[in-house]
């Protein structure tokens, strides 16, 4: 029965751990730029789009330009979130490899 009330206090712990971390991931900001900095986007934890920044040259051009430009910047943007998500949860999960060995998590 130690065992199992060391798993049950091992498995609270990473709870409130994975909590924190997906606070912390909503709370991330990641900046997706294209056509040279030209198109800026904002994202937040989610993929939540909360900025787009458009260079004023570019509002004479022709507008699938702008809208490729936008499309190419949130991808960008997209990208780093997840890569920022990826590397909360490896420090979130560092120490609990030992846990239940095959247990994966579902993200």
């Amino acid at each position: 029965m130690k065992d199992l009330a060391q798993i049950m206090q091992q498995a609270q712990a990473m709870q409130a751990k994975m909590a924190e971390v997906q606070a912390r991931i909503e709370a991330t900001e990641a900046d997706g730029v294209a056509g040279a900095g030209l198109v800026r986007v904002k994202l937040k934890g989610k993929g939540e789009l909360i900025s787009v920044t458009i260079d004023k040259s570019l509002m004479g051009d022709d507008p699938e330009i702008v809208e490729d430009l936008i499309k190419a910047a949130h991808g960008d943007a997209r990208r780093r979130l997840d890569q920022a998500m990826e590397d909360e949860m490896q420090k979130a999960t560092a120490g609990f490899g030992g846990l239940m060995p095959g247990f994966k998590l579902p993200f």
